[in-house]
């Protein structure tokens, strides 16, 4: 477009979690790759259990990697120096830079995170030397007042970035005027200062029925209203569990797959692909009478593989799920699933808070966790499916591994093979069939289209049912919903307006 950026970050906060900020950064990511911007994406502090490894073997959070694919450019650990995976409701494993700095509670990371300023502004430097923007996403909201004393992530890193703020609100929650107005009133004045505009996010209806509010809240904040989002269905991967798709329950004639809603549960956008598939319904399901009588039961990843385990018991889930894998349902674990399919799993080393516990007994494999942690990308080709699964060999996967822990095979009893799942392309191997039932630690794995067309026409052979003639390429699918966002936010809000704001100096 020719702009000539003055200013080098603009930063999206909102006035609490799951307002949309990941949603909007995104799209303004992709809004100012389309315009011919050399754009990043930046959020110095993110918690969630949604991450990713990136080609140099370094972790980080899963949105900063879909922003960054709006940018047209590789995800790389900068633009998320900090992320906390939360292991149990007190405490969260920390990682710097893409790499493991140990298990803390609140309250120690609370008073080693003021240590971790010159770790994210350099980082953040670092990106504005190569780009001509950063988008940075701020989280939660700034007027959490009683954090603010070691803030790192909203008004202290918009201080740093010299970024213009622009503060989004949720009006699908309700109160949407006392959210924005609200927190405008609990900054101080300098933060105040660094708001240029607002932006209501998620409604429903007409428009003009919402005119006299937004006046309203213009003449009493002294800020425009730049915009005002509708609420948009749009596929893009979610950042932690507050992810509406988790809410999923209803079946549906075709493919019904069901998913264990563990309560740690991480990486579940490794199901984002089934999905996007047609002729499938996924369901996430925590009430084990709720499972029914489904085509395939996936356990996905964990951050807390033992307690969940422990979960599974409590809740019979781990009844269901053996009886539908005696009956001959496709059952398939993901990385921690993967772990509690074995027979035992030991944290000696106290990874997750230690303790042993007894796996599902469906796959011939023990677990022992480490401290030490996989982090890698990964290619191979499938081997050892066996019986219903077997027509997924030869199909090539591409994905990546995060865990702590290593499985190895044990003895069985029935005179079946053991196999490994997958053969890497560096010679090792990965996961493990047995019958109808599978695992790996391969997080993507249901990403590759030859994958999904094979187990499309496994599930759909054993319903009596017609198979898809063709299987979608994931990532065009990708590209396609932030090509959707993108229009959506030049539509709903005032680009000059933000143009406006990064051409002054």
């Amino acid at each position: 477009m020719g702009k000539t950026l003055m200013r080098k970050a603009l930063m999206i906060q909102g006035t609490m979690s799951n307002v949309g900020k990941s949603l909007l950064t995104a799209g303004l990511c992709r809004v100012f790759h389309q315009d011919g911007i050399g754009v990043a994406p930046f959020k110095s502090q993110n918690m969630a259990l949604n991450s990713f490894i990136t080609d140099e073997g370094l972790e980080m959070g899963r949105a900063q990697v879909v922003q960054a694919e709006a940018c047209g450019v590789n995800p790389s650990v900068l633009m998320n120096p900090v992320l906390l995976k939360p292991v149990t409701n007190e405490g969260s494993q920390v990682i710097v830079n893409g790499e493991v700095h140990g298990n803390m509670s609140a309250t120690e990371y609370y008073d080693y995170r003021s240590k971790l300023g010159p770790v994210v502004v350099k980082a953040f430097n670092t990106l504005a030397d190569r780009y001509d923007l950063v988008v940075l996403e701020g989280a939660g909201s700034p007027a959490e007042i009683n954090l603010k004393d070691n803030d790192i992530v909203n008004m202290w890193m918009a201080k740093k970035a010299n970024a213009s703020v622009l503060l989004v609100g949720d009006i699908d929650r309700g109160g949407v005027f006392a959210q924005l107005y609200g927190t405008l009133m609990l900054l101080d004045d300098d933060e105040r200062q660094l708001v240029k505009g607002l932006v209501i996010n998620k409604f429903r209806g007409d428009v003009e029925l919402l005119r006299p509010g937004l006046k309203m809240l213009e003449e009493k904040t002294s800020k425009p209203v730049i915009g005002t989002i509708p609420y948009l269905t749009i596929d893009i991967e979610d950042e932690d569990s507050l992810a509406e798709r988790l809410s999923a329950r209803s079946t549906t004639s075709g493919i019904d797959i069901v998913v264990v809603l563990l309560p740690k549960i991480s990486n579940f956008t490794d199901l984002m692909a089934l999905e996007a598939t047609e002729g499938v319904n996924v369901r996430y399901v925590n009430i084990a009478d709720d499972i029914g009588h489904p085509d395939m039961v996936i356990l996905p990843g964990s951050k807390n593989t033992i307690a969940d385990l422990k979960w599974l018991r409590q809740t019979q889930m781990d009844v269901a799920v053996m009886r539908l894998a005696k009956a001959g349902a496709i059952v398939f674990g993901l990385c921690g699933g993967y772990q509690m399919l074995g027979r035992h799993l030991n944290d000696s080393a106290g990874v997750e808070g230690g303790g042993a516990a007894e796996g599902l007994g469906l796959l011939p494999v023990s677990t022992e966790f480490t401290q030490a942690k996989t982090r890698l990308r990964t290619e191979g080709q499938i081997i050892g499916a066996q019986g219903a699964l077997s027509p997924l060999n030869g199909s090539h996967i591409t994905g990546y591994e995060i865990h702590m822990g290593t499985s190895e095979f044990a003895e069985t009893s029935t005179g079946k093979p053991v196999l490994p799942l997958l053969k890497k392309d560096n010679g090792n191997t990965d996961g493990c069939a047995f019958g109808n039932v599978a695992g790996t630690y391969l997080h993507g794995f249901f990403d590759s289209a030859e994958c999904r067309s094979a187990l499309m026409g496994i599930l759909c052979a054993r319903k009596g049912i017609s198979t898809p003639t063709a299987t979608f390429d994931f990532a065009s699918y990708k590209e396609k919903q932030l090509n959707k966002l993108a229009d959506a936010v030049r539509e709903s809000l005032d680009m000059n307006f933000i143009y406006s704001l990064l051409e002054q100096s």
